[in-house]
């Protein structure tokens, strides 16, 4: 007997439909759908305790996206045959759903939380990412767990002038813009995505228009709530209180932490020591037998310092380091910071500092992808990476983290829009950024330093890429805000926004958005956008100062490159048995050859650092690839020796007969004592039989009549 189902519809704007189901799958958990659309199917559960941890003051709840290699019919790689940890790919989609799903809890819920979506069915038409921010939102409003939803996520993108909401893979392979943005019914809560140089209109357009079917979705979420019956909530308590001590914590030090966060310390370090001196004094003056809850201190001390350095904000428009709303740090930069690099550069924002290389490979270096629903090979990638010293802490290094994953991935968005066609370029190209610093964006210091990375390896970028973070702080009851251009770590942590907007003088390349904040007018996003573009012009302004355009030169050891067609039929003579030959120029000249097939042509690529190896490699390829031609002199080798003649060897792979009327001009009775094999001689090819396409040589042709 069938489950009892429920089910909801949404229907696209070009007809295409997006349902929820629920009741059939995972019922044990506190809550399961199935998103389909087309023959993709996304199960999403959602499971939450009754109760939080000791002492647990945040929401500690977890969201894995992972695709079963089974929903395209593929069986995973590896030894082990079996789905393993997270691809790059998965943890940015769970990053995604995170981002959005996270700041609509109730602040005091702290139960612990877990949020599994899985791709059960695959559909080459549909990119099933832009459906597990809906996938996740609808198990919770199916679910009795207390959230602040629902919410919905959706891809933007711009098709020839027209914008499309969640559109094809082959669509958006000509897309001028793509946007995954997320929102519930009244705001937008998060955008990540990539652009041509877009401008800033343009950008809001997008969102607003992708809001609209947000709220589509958020309303047959409400719609399915009321279907499965769970419009009430679960009851929790999660937080202890004491009113008696927060109000007496308030009445002691929030005017010593006012007072001390308007001494603008630019220092981080030196800022932190006084608020820790302030609550240390704090404490101490309780004395042992205070009678209040202890472990309310820490969250209470933390949050009247949040209100203190908020109101000196929106109260005196004054940031804690000095600056005005929109002054970015002070910056320098250098280039060929590393001899032995192919591009380097080391760039300093204030107290954030990134190292970063740029290194240039062959075809034999691209990044091989491997997954359930995307394979293929990249060509350009960066790599993140975020040690404990950075912040001056003590952390075990245990490769990269969901963080330096989704950090890396904006940067590279936002670089790869300025590379040259993937046809003009030969290289395979990695980027890697070493954060030896770190007070805030971070990442924006990472596209600064790959763009000067790339130029001083005299990779021809259309233009340099400069980015910036944007930080917000606003108060909903009196309506007052500021919005602050280049954000410190602690301006991220007390703010309503960190909006991240990369660009070149043209426009924008990729952007990143968080709110946690509601109700965020258009208008406001604007003024963001249009500060941004500002700040992201004067970084600009700051690193041309250093590197204004690509070098013209490689660096003397960055591998040098020459590319040649040859005719496909060719190929196998190049390659040889085996890879015989080409293994063979390899080995001999110390060049790095690769071979492929590209629109039914042979596509060579010969990499050496070394000039005179690559000239030898193409010698000997050209010698393979010649055609021979009738007329030309070649200098030849004797391969055996028959009555009627010899044949000789006149190019690699291409042997002739040299008739034994055609070696002298003197009649020849026999073959005895004329040639020897393995003797070099001069011959001319005098003719080609159209028949069998056998070479016909001449050696008296070449000799003076008697």
């Amino acid at each position: 007997m069938l489950p009892n189902l429920i089910t909801k519809t949404i229907t696209l704007e070009d007809g295409r439909e997006i349902t929820i189901e629920t009741g059939a799958l995972a019922k044990q958990a506190d809550g399961s759908v199935v998103v389909k659309m087309g023959k993709a199917m996304l199960l999403a559960t959602v499971v939450s305790k009754k109760e939080a941890g000791e002492g647990v003051d945040f929401l500690p709840m977890s969201v894995d996206y992972q695709e079963k290699f089974a929903s395209s019919g593929k069986i995973p790689g590896g030894f082990l045959k079996r789905e393993g940890r997270l691809s790059d790919y998965e943890i940015l989609i769970s990053r995604i759903v995170d981002r959005a799903i996270r700041p609509i809890f109730p602040d005091d819920y702290h139960a612990d939380t877990q949020i599994a979506i899985s791709l059960i069915s695959g559909d080459e038409d549909v990119l099933p990412d832009a459906l597990a921010g809906l996938a996740a939102s609808a198990a919770l409003a199916v679910s009795d767990i207390p959230f602040n939803g629902p919410i919905s996520e959706v891809r933007v993108a711009k098709i020839d002038g027209k914008l499309k909401i969640n559109p094809t893979p082959t669509e958006l392979a000509t897309a001028s813009l793509e946007f995954i943005v997320a929102g519930s019914l009244d705001f937008i809560l998060m955008v990540e995505g990539e652009a041509n140089e877009i401008q800033e209109e343009e950008m809001l357009e997008a969102m607003q228009y992708a809001h609209e079917e947000i709220k589509r979705h958020c309303q047959a979420q409400i719609e399915l709530t009321k279907l499965v019956g769970k419009e009430v909530k679960r009851e929790y308590n999660h937080e202890k209180s004491d009113p008696a001590l927060f109000d007496k914590m308030r009445a002691d030090v929030y005017d010593k932490l006012y007072a001390s966060v308007s001494k603008l310390i630019a220092n981080k370090s030196e800022r932190s020591a006084l608020i820790k001196e302030i609550k240390e004094e704090f404490v101490s003056g309780l004395g042992d037998d205070h009678g209040f809850e202890a472990s309310l201190i820490g969250p209470y001390f933390s949050k009247i310092h949040k209100e203190a350095a908020r109101n000196l904000t929106l109260n005196e428009k004054k940031r804690l380091d000095g600056r005005k709303l929109d002054e970015v740090r002070p910056i320098w930069s250098v280039v060929d910071y590393l001899p032995s690099a192919h591009g380097s550069a080391l760039f300093t924002r204030g107290e954030t500092q990134s190292l970063t290389t740029c290194t240039l490979g062959t075809k034999m270096d691209e990044m091989m992808v491997d997954g359930a629903t995307i394979s293929g090979y990249n060509k350009f990638y960066l790599h993140y990476n975020f040690p404990g010293f950075s912040t001056g802490e003590v952390k075990i290094n245990r490769g990269p983290g969901r963080r330096e994953v989704g950090h890396g991935n904006l940067a590279m968005r936002a670089l790869r829009k300025v590379l040259p066609p993937v046809e003009e370029n030969p290289y395979t190209i990695r980027i890697v950024s070493d954060i030896l610093e770190s007070n805030g964006s971070s990442s924006m210091a990472t596209v600064c330093a790959g763009s000067l990375a790339l130029m001083d390896a005299g990779i021809p970028i259309k233009s340099a890429v400069t980015g910036i973070a944007m930080g917000m702080i606003s108060d909903a009851k009196t309506g007052k805000y500021s919005i602050l251009s280049d954000i410190l770590g602690d301006e991220d942590h007390l703010g309503d926004m960190d909006f991240k907007v990369t660009g070149t003088a043209k426009g924008i390349t990729a952007c990143q958005m968080d709110l946690k904040v509601e109700g965020l007018d258009y208008s406001v996003l604007k003024e963001a956008l249009l500060q941004a573009k500002d700040g992201r012009l004067h970084i600009l302004d700051e690193i041309t100062k250093t590197l204004a355009a690509p070098k013209a030169e490689l660096k003397p050891h960055t591998p040098r490159s020459f590319i040649m067609m040859i005719p496909k039929e060719l190929i196998g003579a190049v390659i040889g048995p085996g890879g015989k030959v080409i293994q063979e120029i390899q080995k001999d000249t110390g060049a790095t050859i690769v071979i492929e097939e590209i629109d039914n042509q042979g596509k060579i690529n010969i990499f050496s650092a070394n000039q005179d190896k690559l000239n030898a490699a193409l010698a000997r390829i050209k010698s393979i690839v010649a055609q021979p031609e009738i007329g030309e002199t070649y200098t030849g080798k004797v391969k055996n020796i028959q009555p009627f003649g010899a044949f000789v060897e006149f190019m690699p792979g291409k042997d002739g007969l040299l008739h034994i009327s055609e070696i002298k001009h003197e009649r020849l009775e026999t073959m005895d004592g004329v040639l020897e094999p393995g003797e070099e001689i001069q011959v001319k090819l005098i003719d080609v039989d159209k028949k069998t396409g056998k070479f016909k040589l001449s050696r008296k042709a070449l000799l003076p009549k008697p």
